[in-house]
Order: C-alpha cells, then structure tokens, then sequence
C-alpha cells in the first residue's frame, strides 16, 4: 500500500512540477519563451541598423543582413501571438548565430525581469508579423518597450515584419479598433473612426517623424500612408513628416549612417509632406497636392538623413477630393 501510494504520489508530483514549468512561462508571468542553441547569454561586438521589412515571405538577404550585424550572437524574435516557427528559419536554415529565443508576450504582464532581461542582452531583435495593437496595448509604457528602446545606444540591429514593421516609426497606425482601414476609406474621410494614430512608441534613430506601412502594393495602401501623413500635419503633431511604404517579400535595410539598402522582390515608397493639406476634415474628402515621392526596388538605395535616392523613381501625388493620383501616371 505504502508503495502504490509513494508512486502515485511520485506521479502527481511529478505532473505538478511539469505543469509549474509550463505555467512560468505563460500564465503566471504572461510570456513564453522558445530557445534554440546556447541558452547562455554571449557577448558579441554588434553594429545598428533597422530592417523594415514588407510582410509576406521573410527576405533571406535581409535577415542575413542582420545576423552579420549581431556579430553571430543571440537573435531575440517577440511577438504576441504564435510560437517559434523562426527559430528553425533563423537558427538552422540561415545559421550563424549562438542562440534564437521568441518570446511571445501576450499581454502587459509579459514585461517580467526575464523578458527584459533577454531583449536588453540581445545581439538583434526583430519583431514579427501579427497584430499591432496587440503591440501597442501590450507593450506600451511598459519595461518592455523602454528595454528594445536601449538597444539602439547599444548598437544592436532592430528590425520587423508586417505588423512589427508598422510599429518602427515614431508615427505609426496601431490599428486599435482592429479593422485595417483602406486607401478608399481614409481619403473618403481622414477622420473615419479606424484611423486611429499614434506616436512616441518606439524612438529608432532616422525614423523620428517617419510612418511606416507594409503589404503596400498587395492591399494598395498608398491612399491610407498619404491620408495618415496629412493628419499628423493638420492635426499638429509635426510640421514634416514622412512616410515608407514597403511591398511583400522585400526590405529596407537601413545602416546607422541614413543609407538603406533595398531588398527582395518588390520596392519601397518613400514620401514627404509639402506643407499642410489643402483639405484635411471630418466627413469630407481628402486633398492634398503634389507630395513629392520616390519609388525604389533593389537596384537602388535611399539616405534617410538627406531623404534622397539613387537608381529609382522621382514623382509626385496628389489627392484631390479623395481621389489619388500621379504625376508619374501610376500611383506605385
């Protein structure tokens, strides 16, 4: 008796202990970490850049891009939602560096001193596609935004995909009633219910008064970028701002100096404001004129200190009454 009872406690213990660790992880710190490689915390020489990248298929060159930035040290991926379907990508297929962890912070009870820990210790961070008011919720005024934040005196490279792309600029649209407001909505109405803006969220260097978006030619997006810079200006928040547009399976790899690099299949949209829009109201159709832009695929690059390109396409667009148009013809 005593020894059916000493196994089924064994058993029971053993099951509590297990479920324990699972639950460290998850609901009672609100994250969970996947680690492949050294679970040890390497110290290697790293260089800044900021890899925006368009959603879609991840741009192998990019990434690569980066591991070589982090000097081959410890890749940290966050997220709020999935698992670790990069550790494989990163760690075995790409290789070359000592450790790739995602940590899925799904709430602001993520932001422990683990978690923080490993973001501040990363030699790369990269935030992966999803929902960016997921982000912004979560994330927000927490430890966590103030640790990927202290990576860049640290020269360590930052990048993201999609929804973790959309959050790199100062400005940016969180999305917060979770409907992906179009091109057609926002130019019919600057001030439609979901386009919902924000700023002051992450503080990357060249980015300072920039917008990103992604998907950009796949959802036609360039109305809404357009639509979201003209509010920053009406409403006050700048007197310039300006705008990255970048397409599935392609890059903008950004060096510390300014320069980036395109990568991938597709291009990138750099846009300017002129000065304020001419008509930017509640209910009323959007217009805004001549907002000088350049298209650029990988055959060129793009300084986003002098905000000048090389090897691309130089136009203008305009809104009026909520129809776009191009001096170049063609909006993209």
């Amino acid at each position: 008796m005593n020894q059916i009872f000493s196994r089924k406690t064994f058993k029971l213990i053993f099951l509590l202990g297990l479920m324990v660790s699972v639950l460290s992880g998850t609901a009672l710190f609100g994250y969970k970490s996947y680690m492949t490689g050294n679970a040890g915390d390497v110290v290697r020489t790293t260089s800044f850049g900021i890899c925006m990248m368009g959603g879609g298929t991840d741009v192998d060159a990019a990434i690569k891009w980066m591991i070589a930035k982090s000097g081959g040290g410890d890749f940290v991926v966050i997220r709020c939602t999935g698992s670790n379907g990069y550790n494989y990508y990163i760690y075995t297929q790409l290789g070359g560096v000592d450790s790739v962890e995602t940590l899925v912070l799904s709430s602001r009870d993520s932001s422990s001193s683990y978690v923080n820990t490993q973001i501040h210790n990363a030699e790369a961070l990269f935030i992966a596609g999803g929902d960016q008011s997921d982000y912004w919720k979560n994330w927000k005024g927490t430890p966590i935004e103030d640790s990927i934040n202290s990576l860049v005196a640290k020269g360590v490279p930052i990048g993201g995909t999609s929804a973790g792309n959309a959050i790199l600029g100062y400005f940016s649209y969180p999305s917060l009633t979770k409907a992906s407001v179009t091109s057609s909505a926002c130019l019919a109405n600057p001030y439609n219910s979901d386009v919902t803006l924000g700023r002051d969220f992450l503080l990357l260097p060249r980015l300072e008064k920039v917008c990103m978006d992604d998907h950009f030619v796949t959802r036609d997006r360039m109305g809404r970028l357009v639509t979201f810079l003209a509010r920053f200006i009406k409403d006050g928040w700048t007197t310039k701002a300006y705008g990255i547009g970048v397409d599935e399976m392609t890059a903008v790899c950004m060096e510390g100096s300014g320069v980036a690099t395109i990568m991938g299949s597709g291009a990138a949209y750099f846009l300017k404001t002129p000065g304020m829009p001419q008509t930017c109201l509640s209910g009323t159709p959007l217009t805004y004129r001549l907002i000088p832009t350049y298209k650029v695929t990988s055959s060129g690059t793009f300084d986003l200190v002098t905000w000048l390109g090389t090897g691309g396409i130089s136009y203008t667009l305009s809104a009026v009454a909520g129809a776009l148009s191009s001096s170049n013809g063609s909006i993209y």
